[in-house]
């Protein structure tokens, strides 16, 4: 029996040896395969990156995972209490493995066991064991992968202080709505910073690890109270906060309110999309969706608003005059019109505008029942609102609402301004534009839209449309003989004038009117806008001259050097025109529009910054009595700074005088050029002040006539308008600067020789050296194609409307064929050879 005994005791100590032996090597294999775990002290989390306006305004966040880094120090106690009671009390006691929670997850498995039910049970594991299966493991449900979380827990605990290890798994784990971490859900599921949660909130947050599915606050809101109601009597029964806190807790509902995604301004989705691309062509797809970048734009609120409406207040004031088109949609009136209109999604970024279905309609009335909103869990509100559409309101539509509506017509309306329940009818506008504004001393964009609704298209006309600039390019073509021998007060010839193409065929440029107004200064040619004599201009100096300026200018990175050109043919951007217009209020120096001021990094650190002038004095840590800092503008010189001023001079007389009287209401110094092109397709006007340089353009997505009486100066400069006036309401006029050393004498605008008393002259600006004409001299002229008959009327028209004057002797500027007429003899001859033409 004694050796039976012995037997067996010896078996079993083998027995128990080898097991021991076997656990040991399944061990050490186990623990061969565990991964790095000292990554962790270089882990950098992908964090989102949010954009924001020049107020700080919040514009956007970008994510994979939306997560906000929080610092352990910062989370309140308060939702540190709330994870601890819910999922690993003894956190800051235990080495890593919770022993209750272990022998707890053990009694889960043999119950399961017992009841058939051969899978894993979950339970058990420790906030360490978390941070291991979440940095560096998988989700697989086996032994080994338990084991290896078991046996790295005690490794991290080891290594890591409690803090750290609860930093990381506050700011790592997944709690539903692509919320990763703590701050990032109190963000998405209240619109609130950590610190401003209450006892209910913390404790729902801390309710999700387990599974934020089965806990939905919309899909599944009773198991959602449940499980944080629990949660927070493990708080009472911890003593982190007292029962009556708790139970006032648990009476609160959830009070969910999910946070949007994408733009936070709807007014400014399109420049919110434009820093996107930016960005992501800065620094690539991973660190804009990952990075925790820190992005500061140069938009500002404000003024994007008042863009915004000025834009939509011309688009809609040009498609009213076209009359009603046709509903949004139609649908049957059933027992609940509300449902059914309200699966009709209405454009996001017009909230003034409301869809409505016809319930009634008789005459010039209707009764109609306003779309109901959606609630943050999906359903539709219970509130079915009525009120009427008032034909008289609708001042836009001539015939009776019977004869362009019907019941089940789902339309758009607003409300008429003081009167209650009255509403008037709006309709999305099929003509589009795109406005930018921006700082014309640094490029920065301070507004940008660019279309009607971001929601209907995401297409930015600002930035990515490339049309017709007409007329608004000449300032460049002007600007390029002014730095080249002329000025302002130069003359030339508008007069029919052929060019033959490269084909062979014959281009004959026309004015406007389709008339020809003889010789002309510069400015009376900038003014009103004439066409023949640019493209004699152009000629004059040479396609190749202008096109080199083109490029300075950034309208265009390679121009074709023809004569069509020199009147806006090619295509270009509303960006690159406001920007080339800013180089002239600039004094010439080159501006480059940004959209970002400056990015930093998930440190703080700054990665980019848009300007790059230099600043001598500024690293200086205290004052000793040196100077003020001195701010060293390197930016490219592409205009001489006088050249700049004429031409700002001349495009103030457009304004004053010539096609953008319009914007003459702003009394304030504005230069500008309104531009239209063939068939009238699209209308420009781009303008400055010393402040704020603004691009508008209009036009149809897909080009086609808007009408013979839309131009530059009807459409896009009382958009121009609308806009300049809020943006600059309250700021006192400020006049142009002129740069030393220019000198001034009052000229005749007709003919550009120095004005006598009672002339009515205009007081314009010489560079020194140069000054009023002391003769007629007429710049661009065919002489083969100038017969006698053309040189004795335009000379007969000249003389009697006092264009002329005695002849003097003066040297040909600017090169080309030139006439100068000679009262005396009653001929135009060649000052240059004095020969008679």
């Amino acid at each position: 029996m004694l050796r039976l005994l012995g037997w067996i005791f010896g078996f079993g100590m083998f027995a128990v040896l080898a097991g021991v032996g076997v656990a040991a090597i399944y061990l050490t294999t186990v623990a061969a395969a565990l991964p790095d775990y000292t990554v962790l002290k270089d882990y950098q989390p992908p964090v989102t990156t949010r954009v924001h306006a020049a107020d700080g305004t919040l514009l956007a966040e970008f994510a994979r995972e939306r997560r906000l880094f929080q610092p352990i120090e910062t989370v309140p106690p308060l939702l540190v209490h709330a994870f601890l009671s819910a999922e690993d009390k003894d956190f800051y006691s235990h080495g890593g493995i919770a022993i209750d929670g272990v022998f707890r997850a053990l009694r889960d498995n043999v119950l399961a066991r017992m009841d058939g039910d051969s899978s894993i049970q979950g339970g058990g594991s420790s906030v360490t064991q978390q941070v291991a299966k979440n940095f560096l493991l998988t989700s697989e449900q086996t032994w080994d992968r338990k084991l290896q979380e078991a046996l790295l827990a005690v490794r991290i605990e080891s290594t890591f202080s409690k803090d750290r290890i609860l930093e990381l798994y506050l700011n790592e784990i997944f709690l539903g709505l692509n919320s990763y971490g703590v701050a990032a859900a109190a963000l998405n599921y209240f619109d609130k910073a950590l610190y401003q949660l209450t006892l209910s909130e913390a404790a729902y947050i801390a309710a999700l690890p387990k599974g934020p599915n089965n806990y939905h606050p919309f899909r599944r809101p009773q198991a959602a109270i449940e499980r944080r109601n629990w949660v927070i009597d493990r708080m009472v029964e911890n003593g982190y906060v007292t029962m009556e806190e708790g139970a006032i807790a648990k009476d609160e509902p959830l009070n969910v309110i999910p946070r949007a995604g994408g733009s936070q301004l709807y007014s400014a989705e399109y420049f919110t999309e434009e820093v996107r691309r930016e960005l992501a062509k800065l620094y690539g797809e991973d660190q804009l969706y990952g990075g925790g970048l820190s992005v500061r734009t140069t938009l500002e609120p404000k003024l994007q608003e008042y863009a915004r409406r000025a834009l939509m207040n011309g688009l809609i004031a040009y498609d009213h005059g076209k009359g009603f088109r046709e509903p949004v949609a139609s649908i049957e009136i059933g027992q609940d019109w509300g449902v059914d209109v309200s699966k009709i999604v209405p454009l996001s970024d017009v909230p003034e505008w409301q869809l409505a279905v016809v319930l009634e309609i008789g005459g010039n009335e209707a009764r109609i029942g306003l779309r109901p909103d959606n609630l943050a869990d999906g359903s539709v509100a219970d509130d079915r609102v009525e009120g009427t559409l008032s034909g008289p309101e609708i001042k836009w539509v001539s015939k009776p609402l019977q004869d362009i509506l019907k019941v089940g017509d789902v339309v758009y309306v607003s409300p008429v301004s003081g009167k209650t329940g009255i509403y008037t009818l709006e309709q999305v506008p099929e003509i589009e534009g795109a406005l930018v504004a921006m700082d014309p001393r640094t490029g920065r964009v301070l507004a940008m839209v660019g279309g009607f609704s971001y929601a209907m298209s995401e297409f930015n006309r600002a930035t990515q449309a490339l049309r017709q600039p007409g007329s608004s390019f000449k300032p460049i073509v002007y600007a390029a003989a002014l730095d080249n021998g002329y000025t302002p007060a130069s003359v030339v010839l508008d007069a029919p004038v052929e060019i033959r193409n490269g084909d062979g065929s014959i281009w004959r440029p026309e004015n406007y009117a389709q008339e020809f107004y003889g010789p002309q200064t510069l400015r009376r040619g900038i003014e009103r806008s004439r066409n023949v004599m640019t493209v004699r201009l152009a000629r004059d100096i040479g396609m190749p001259l202008v096109a080199e300026y083109a490029r300075l200018f950034g309208v265009y990175d390679s121009m074709q050097p023809v004569l069509a050109m020199a009147l806006g043919a090619g295509e270009t951007t509303d960006m690159r025109m406001t920007a080339a217009y800013a180089t002239i209020a600039n004094g010439g120096r080159k501006i480059v529009p940004t959209l970002i001021d400056r990015v930093q990094d998930r440190y703080g650190v700054t990665v980019y910054k848009h300007d790059q002038r230099l600043c001598q004095g500024c690293e200086a840590t205290s004052w000793t009595g040196q100077g003020e800092p001195v701010i060293v503008d390197n930016r490219e010189q592409v205009l001489d700074p006088m050249t700049a001023y004429q031409i700002t001079s001349m495009m103030e007389g457009v304004v004053q005088r010539g096609t953008g009287t319009a914007a003459k209401v702003l009394n304030r110094p504005v230069a500008g050029k309104t531009g239209t092109t063939n068939d009238y397709k699209d209308a420009w006007f781009v303008g400055f002040t010393p402040e704020l340089a603004v691009g508008v353009y209009v036009g149809y997505d897909q080009p086609r006539s808007m009408g013979s009486a839309v131009t530059g100066g009807t459409f896009a400069v009382p958009i121009f308008t609308e806009f300049m006036a809020k943006a600059l309401e309250g700021k006192p006029p400020t006049p142009f600067n002129v740069p030393p050393g220019m000198t001034t004498a009052w000229i005749n605008p007709n003919t550009g020789v120095a004005a006598f008393d009672g002339e009515g002259g205009i007081e314009e600006s010489f560079k020194p050296g140069t000054g009023p004409n002391l003769m007629t001299s007429v710049i661009g002229v065919d002489v083969n194609a100038f017969d006698a008959l053309q040189r004795q009327q335009m000379m007969q028209q000249q003389y009697d409307s006092g264009f002329v004057s005695q002849p003097q002797s003066q040297p040909a500027e600017g090169g080309g064929n030139q006439l100068v007429y000679d009262p005396n003899t009653g001929q135009w001859v060649s000052p240059g050879r004095g020969g008679l033409y």
